[in-house]
């Protein structure tokens, strides 16, 4: 039961991340983002938790990638 709740942790504290950089890309509420993801998987049966993981991954990746810098001496 323990390895359940810490995986059900990990979600919890990583997962929001993704809906709300979408929500704040789309000019929307997180809340409202979630909940299309959540009405969406019952719908298509698991198929928008693939796209949320492909999200989260390309938005980690770009993260890696382009790196804010704080003015044009920290180059």
């Amino acid at each position: 039961m323990s390895f359940v709740h810490s995986v059900r942790h990990f979600f919890e504290r990583h997962g929001y991340h993704v809906s709300s950089r979408l929500a704040d890309r789309l000019g929307m509420r997180a809340l409202n983002v979630r909940l299309f993801f959540i009405y969406i998987s019952f719908v298509t049966v698991g198929l928008s938790f693939g796209f949320y993981l492909t999200l989260a991954f390309l938005l980690r990746l770009k993260d890696m990638v382009y790196t804010k810098r704080s003015s044009v001496f920290d180059l």
